[in-house]
């Protein structure tokens, strides 16, 4: 469940306290900002998602290319073997 500052109740505390209002509101909004960007920053269940998704068509190719270079090396090595005359 996510935290949402109330910034009328934090500024109606602070004036409470005995700051001065304009002080207070200035101190609640800096507060919001950087609890802003501080969420800014993190990672929904959607964003881990689409990064798993990559990871496995990235998985995917890898291994494409990876049977791909296996055959082609196969494929040269027999070709020499043979021009040598290694295998007949």
């Amino acid at each position: 469940m996510a935290y949402r500052l109330d910034t009328a109740t934090a500024t109606e505390r602070i004036v409470a306290a005995g700051a001065d209002p304009a002080v207070a509101r200035a101190i609640v909004a800096e507060v919001a900002r950087a609890d802003d960007a501080h969420l800014s920053h993190v990672a929904t269940k959607a964003d881990i998602e689409t990064v798993r998704g990559e990871l496995a068509a990235l998985e995917v190719r890898l291994v494409k290319w990876g049977i791909g270079i296996a055959l082609a090396i196969a494929a040269l090595l027999f070709a020499a073997l043979r021009l040598t005359g290694g295998v007949s």
